[in-house]
């Protein structure tokens, strides 16, 4: 009697499942689709369970199968299950319970180190240095432990203890810190002032968590000093909640200004954002600094005040993040963060730059060429086009970092001699007043040569690789005489590239050494000192009918729109 009853059940479940696949199927073609595939992923991962060659990790597995689906659509949306929501968190808040320490790779110990120390955080306030090699947390080595391992084993929760040993470079014996996890605040606004000619400068650093506060009492000390104009920096600003952006573009623009729409799917990811409060100042002239890591949120603030015409974008074009995301609660604790909708700022423009519906042939993904980009008009008819990110009003050509500097940071080596001057230079002059002396850098190129650096050098790659296609075409014997020429002057010469490109090299160097006593401010600080974006904000600020003959359409010529006859 149980087996029967046992049968019948089976029977009916059969039945029900076929009747609702065959349900689907006749009524919405869609929905069939899905359950069908759902049902083979699910039997998929039976059979791999029950016969695969090896026991499988039915975790590691399916996740690798979510991450490679939610990748193929676009890169923003990704799965948290519910032991791995502090990145989300961190994203969303800009906080995260940890030490407030960056850490790096020591490639010569295979350890992890301290890179740099977040002022008044944690590892800062207990004495850790650049430079500590991290060798325990409450007894376990760390050794073999990768950046990321060591990094989940510095986080927790907030408010728990652990003790740390590391080693510190000029000393014998391992050091050992007992630290107190802290919820870990990256700083909104690491620095704000200003500068020559009554002109503010304020340093935004992220959208995330709440920085629309700290930039209004940044703005309102700047005002007290009695600033004339403002630079606002979003250079490497990847952007955070769009409400944040939103709230700060009001600062500077009149109450009732539609500032972005989202539009998507479904009704609640369709939505238009106006500005809802009086602003801060209508009158003083802004600069915004941008570049191709000012992304999202960032984009909307600069966008929203470019296509209003109320301050003057310059630097470099950015990311072209257009994409909207929200979380979803999923069972068991996990949460996926989604692709919703698209935005689009004040002139009616959308700034996405990667077409991810469309791949290509082999899955990649391509930037929209300029030539299927649309005109659009800011408020006092200024053309601005769509489709890949913001256009700045004014375009800076950056210099290219040498080859060299590359393989100098990747080996540490700038690093490394940071490290040394520390120990020789309990203090320094203020990041303003601080420079790399000739007897720095002498010293610095004695460490390199005795590190017996190598790098490669592309040119010579390049030309051994034309030589061959020389010889196999038959023109190398004519040529002989031009390529030992050419090979005398492309040859490896550390001594003239470390002198040749100086420069870049003393700029890097500076920047290490100031963040090891004034922290990220100090390294802005000093990175401002030669900053061509900043030097035509500058110009352009300090030149006001300039400035306003830029935010204004040109006055059309008499012969301009007459046909010829």
């Amino acid at each position: 009697m149980k087996y029967l009853k046992i049968r019948w059940i089976a029977v009916l479940l059969v039945a029900v499942g076929t009747s609702f696949f065959f349900g689907f199927k006749s009524g919405d073609n869609r929905s069939f689709q899905v359950a069908k595939n759902l049902d083979i992923f699910n039997s998929i991962v039976k059979e791999l369970d029950m016969f695969y060659v090896d026991t499988i990790d039915p975790n590691k597995t399916i996740r690798t199968g979510i991450e490679s689906m939610l990748y193929s659509l676009d890169p923003y949306t990704q799965y948290f299950p519910e032991d791995d929501q502090s990145e989300l968190e961190q994203m969303l808040k800009n906080t995260y319970g940890g030490i407030g320490s960056i850490i790096t790779w020591n490639t010569k110990l295979k350890r992890s180190m301290i890179a740099e120390p977040y002022e008044n955080m944690p590892a800062a306030v207990v004495g850790l240095k650049a430079g500590d090699i991290l060798m325990e947390i409450d007894g376990k080595d760390l050794a073999g432990k990768n950046n990321q391992e060591v990094s989940e084993m510095l986080r927790g929760q907030v408010g728990t203890s652990f003790k740390l040993k590391v080693q510190r470079p000029g000393t014998e014996q391992p050091l050992e810190f007992d630290i107190v996890r802290r919820s870990i605040q990256l700083p909104f606004i690491p620095y704000y002032a200003m500068l020559d000619n009554n002109i503010g400068y304020i340093n935004l650093s992220t959208f995330s968590g709440n920085p629309s506060k700290e930039f209004k009492q940044a703005f309102l000390d700047l005002k007290k000093q009695g600033i004339t104009s403002l630079v606002i920096d979003l250079r490497n600003n990847g952007g955070g909640l769009l409400d944040e952006a939103v709230e700060i573009a009001n600062f500077f623009l009149p109450r009732g200004k539609t500032l972005v729409t989202t539009k998507g799917k479904t009704k609640q990811a369709s939505n238009t954002y106006k500005t809802l409060r009086e602003p801060l100042d209508l009158e003083i002239p802004l600069a915004v600094l941008v570049n191709s890591a000012t992304a999202s949120a960032s984009e909307i603030l600069a966008g929203a005040l470019q296509d209003y015409d109320r301050a003057v974008v310059v630097g470099n074009r950015t990311f072209g993040k257009g994409l909207v995301q929200t979380t979803r609660p999923l069972p068991y604790g996990g949460t996926m963060k989604l692709t919703t909708s698209k935005y689009y700022i004040p002139s009616g423009r959308c700034v996405q730059a990667i077409d991810y519906k469309h791949r290509n042939e082999d899955g990649s993904v391509g930037r929209i060429p300029d030539s299927l980009t649309t005109v659009f008009h800011t408020a006092a008819g200024r053309e601005v086009r769509d489709g890949g990110g913001v256009t700045p009003d004014i375009t800076v050509k950056q210099d290219k970092l040498p080859n060299i500097l590359f393989y100098l940071v990747n080996d540490n080596l700038i690093f490394n001699y940071a490290t040394e001057y520390c120990l020789k230079h309990p203090t320094i002059p203020a990041p303003k007043d601080f420079k790399i002396t000739d007897a720095d850098y002498a010293d610095f190129k004695a460490m390199v040569q005795k590190a017996d650096f190598k790098y490669d050098q592309q040119t010579e790659k390049i030309l051994k690789n034309l030589k061959e296609m020389a010889e196999f075409e038959g023109y190398l014997t004519d040529a002989s005489d031009e390529f030992k020429a050419l090979e005398k002057k492309l040859s490896h010469n550390l001594e003239r590239d470390l002198d040749h490109f100086s420069k870049d090299i003393k700029e890097m160097i500076a920047v290490e050494i100031i963040k090891r006593y004034y922290y990220q401010r100090g390294s802005i600080i000093q990175q401002l000192k030669d900053d061509k974006d900043l030097k035509e904000a500058v110009g352009i600020l300090t030149a006001p009918e300039k400035y306003k003959e830029m935010l204004s359409v040109p006055p059309v010529k008499p012969d301009e729109g007459k046909k010829e006859k």
